[in-house]
């Protein structure tokens, strides 16, 4: 089929993936004045996405080994960054997003924090964090066999469903579904990739300045079918856990162990049935990876019971849900420190980018900003491009949406 007999589309940029990472820079870069569209296979949020606890936090987790680390460092301003798009007043629009939030907390036994005492008091954090009086404990810490201590971190929740639904909001005429069954990557004569569409018995071929991948652990697929391998993706899986209960209190907080990930983790979710969902991860969910759900459920309630004895879980409902985490390979599997936006060898178009948290996406935007302004991308198109043969994608529920329902 010569590209006469199709019809031929263009934009700026197009970008491939509606999870956060796809959705914030869409709204980033059409607030620059490109002309970019975003493509999602499935849903919005797809699966990554709604499986985050929403924290936005400034990497205090990140010092549990008693010194600030590269990663604490690049992400220590995420949680003001994003509460000046909530107020109506950041680069993206996030006005009106629900918080679930306004801190977390870090809580341990005595033994463990006189541990961090020193480093928890340095000028290095001050500010950062705070230690809470006992008649200033949370709700779920005012009981007579609590004998630890609490810190309250300056980092925020967010309901995650919401973030999306605003960013897919601000921009829903710029977004479609792709169905990869009608549709192929192909490659120009000047290396170029575009996005050739079978319709309704009709062809189309949709050439963008840049095409950026940002479909999470999708992207590794993509590359694969583009031909190309690099750059390489990595997976960190997790074993996350879901409890529904109609325990009055909720909670946001990691209790410090004597590693460097937190023992657990906890954030909260409301129900529509007034109950609530508290959603675990954490140590307990790194190391869980490859038990059955029976084995690891069985080893969280445990948990619960040593941390926590006083709370009455007894007709709580339980589930288990194995997750991955999509992020750029590091040097002996590690966490990457930052958001990473990185070229294809083979395509002279096609950025990858992974943001590999939810509190980074900004960073990822600004390190996506930087390579368009090297590869000297330019807004070129003016009007949107017509896709009206393509439908609209819905936005994900929870896993625990999908385990308990509403």
């Amino acid at each position: 089929m010569s590209s006469i007999e199709q019809e031929k589309i263009e934009c700026d940029i197009a970008i491939i993936g509606g999870g956060i990472a796809g959705l914030w820079l869409l709204n980033r870069l059409a607030n620059l004045g490109f002309n970019v569209i975003l493509f999602e296979k499935n849903a919005l949020g797809g699966d990554q996405t709604v499986a985050s606890q929403g924290m936005i936090h400034g990497g205090m987790k990140y010092t549990l080994n008693g010194a600030l680390t590269g990663a604490s460092e690049a992400i220590s301003e995420m949680p003001s960054y994003w509460q000046k798009c909530i107020d109506g007043k950041g680069d993206v629009d996030l006005k009106g997003v629900k918080k679930l939030s306004d801190h977390f907390y870090m809580w341990s036994s005595r033994s463990v924090v006189s541990k961090m005492t020193t480093f928890l008091a340095s000028k290095a954090i001050r500010g950062r964090i705070n230690k809470v009086n006992r008649d200033a404990l949370p709700n779920i810490f005012k009981n007579d066999q609590f004998k630890g201590s609490v810190y309250k971190l300056l980092d925020m929740v967010l309901d995650v469903p919401d973030v999306i639904k605003k960013l897919a909001q601000n921009y829903s005429s710029r977004i479609f579904m792709i169905n990869w069954e009608k549709t192929s990557w192909q490659k120009d004569s000047k290396e170029k990739a575009f996005l050739h569409f079978n319709e309704n018995k009709k062809k189309y071929a949709l050439y963008a300045g840049q095409f950026i991948l940002a479909a999470g652990e999708g992207n590794e697929s993509i590359l694969s079918i583009m031909g190309e391998n690099a750059p390489i993706m990595q997976r960190r899986p997790l074993h996350m856990l879901m409890v529904k209960h109609g325990y009055p209190h909720s909670f946001y907080g990691h209790c410090l162990g004597a590693e460097t990930t937190p023992r657990l983790t906890i954030s909260s979710h409301p129900c529509q049935d007034n109950k609530q969902v508290w959603y675990l991860g954490g140590s307990i969910a790194e190391k869980g990876v490859g038990l059955s759900a029976e084995t690891i459920i069985t080893k969280a309630k445990k948990e619960l019971f040593a941390l926590m004895p006083w709370v009455n879980l007894k007709d709580a409902e339980w589930a288990a849900l194995p997750i991955e985490r999509a992020e750029p390979k590091q040097r002996n599997f590690n966490r990457p420190d930052k958001a990473f936006a990185g070229v294809t060898r083979k395509h002279s178009n096609v950025i990858v980018a992974w943001p590999t948290k939810l509190t980074l996406c900004p960073n990822l935007a600004d390190e996506v900003i930087s390579l368009l302004n090297k590869r000297n991308i330019r807004k070129l198109t003016t009007k949107l491009p017509e896709l009206s043969f393509l439908s609209k994608p819905e936005i994900s529920i929870t896993p625990w949406q999908k385990e308990f329902g509403d």
